[in-house]
């Protein structure tokens, strides 16, 4: 069956999108996640800025029919941008042929209260994709485990729990996005997952605010590795009831977004960009070591656009050395680590379609496991197969056909070549 996984992180600035053939083996006990291809859609500058605006930022803001009109209006338009770059993922990465689309959607707003998720919501309607491609759509994978009672997140701990089964010490999968989240398997205890903390949400804060919106981001990490460390700031940073409390946990821009920084630094100023940069990485970095230490991690395998700041790499680097634990990324267990996620979303698909459950019960803090999402039939009528009647214990992922590493190096459409996806494909015959 192949498969297309689509999400848009909390950095917002395109689709993502991983193409994966996905066979079963021995019996039923291995999943084979063969990846075709992977590849980037920019958002239209227009569409991302009003993602951006209805993000929370610490500020308070107007709530009414204004409101519940723009979010409207930006779930079909956000539709229409992941349609977009669905149908040219799979007619230019994908061969023009492709069986099942999963879209994570854009998230907008995680609401938690006393540690407990009351609701989430992803925007991003999954039926104009359905509409553009014919295919059809597995969406809205977070609000069944929450009605559950679970966080909801971090969903990719599926993928890292059947991906590093069989570790003989606990090794923990690290995601470096807006948020940094762990996924801890032990083989001597159940699998935990939990959102450990902000990892790039508060650095990109930091770079809108010192040039006034016109960097998104710290490219490459330059500035955070010229920066030093603010031992009063890193102390406010660390002062924090979310880094100390015990998973399952959550969160997300509703806590961690400028507000949040501006307040810190009002505690403990900091004038240089740099050192406000070096600060930050060590707080993210102290607070995976942190829980690293906790749940005795030997091995942590990272992934996610944070691991492209050489300045947040050489902190976690030292803090997780500190705690006996040793850095890789995700390219060596062949998961890319831009595509990552992408691919734990066609796999969470997968999983739906099948009838299997998409999350780890000790992982999210549900009552259990649970099927995940929403299915919108494309242009044929609908029809699911017999449900499997068992999970998998173990998911292979290899290289596309033709290439010889695990890594990075599977075709990647670039970026200035394609469309932007906030323009309306054509609609599917």
């Amino acid at each position: 069956m192949r498969v297309v996984g689509l999400l848009s992180g909390t950095s917002v600035d395109a689709v993502d999108a991983a193409v994966v053939d996905a066979e079963l083996a021995d019996g039923g006990e291995v999943l084979h996640l063969r990846r075709v291809g992977e590849t980037t859609v920019p958002f239209d500058e227009d569409l991302r800025r009003r993602v951006l605006d209805a993000l929370p930022t610490g500020a308070s803001a107007p709530r009414g029919e204004a409101d519940t009109r723009a979010l409207c209006l930006l779930d079909a338009d956000l539709g229409r941008a992941f349609a977009a770059a669905a149908r040219r993922t799979v007619e230019r990465v994908a061969g023009g042929h492709a069986d099942l689309l999963v879209s994570h959607g854009q998230t907008v707003h995680h609401e938690v209260a006393d540690g407990r998720v009351l609701a989430t919501l992803q925007l991003g309607q999954p039926a104009e994709l359905a509409e553009a491609t014919g295919l059809p759509v597995v969406a809205d994978l977070r609000t069944r485990d929450v009605a559950a009672g679970g966080q909801g997140a971090p969903l990719v701990s599926m993928l890292d729990h059947l991906v590093l089964a069989g570790a003989d010490a606990p090794v923990a999968a690290l995601n470096l996005g807006g948020i940094a989240n762990l996924t801890v398997v032990r083989p001597d205890g159940p699998t935990i997952a939990f959102d450990a903390g902000p990892a790039n949400a508060l650095l990109d804060a930091a770079m809108r605010a010192a040039t006034e919106g016109g960097g998104d981001h710290d490219e490459g990490g330059r500035l955070t590795a010229a920066g030093r460390v603010d031992a009063r700031l890193l102390g406010v940073l660390l002062d924090d009831p979310f880094l100390a409390a015990p998973p399952p946990k959550s969160t997300g821009k509703e806590r961690y977004h400028a507000g949040y920084l501006d307040a810190a630094l009002a505690r403990a100023p900091v004038p240089r960009l740099e050192d406000r940069l070096a600060t930050l990485a060590d707080a993210v970095a102290a607070a995976v070591a942190d829980h690293a230490a906790r749940y005795g991690v030997r091995r942590v395998v990272a992934s996610g656009g944070g691991v492209h700041n050489a300045g947040l790499v050489a902190a976690l680097r030292r803090r997780l050395g500190d705690v006996g634990a040793t850095w890789a990324t995700t390219d060596d267990v062949g998961l890319p680590v831009d595509a990552k996620e992408a691919i734990a979303f066609a796999l969470l698909g997968w999983l739906t379609w099948h009838g299997l459950p998409g999350t780890v019960a000790s992982c999210t803090g549900a009552a259990g496991p649970r099927v995940l999402g929403s299915i919108t039939p494309g242009a044929q009528p609908l029809r699911l197969p017999e449900p499997l009647p068992v999970l998998p214990s173990r998911v292979v992922v290899s290289p596309p056909a033709g290439t010889s590493g695990a890594g990075s190096d599977g075709p990647r459409t670039d970026r200035d070549r394609l469309p932007r996806a906030g323009t309306i494909p054509e609609r599917a015959p």
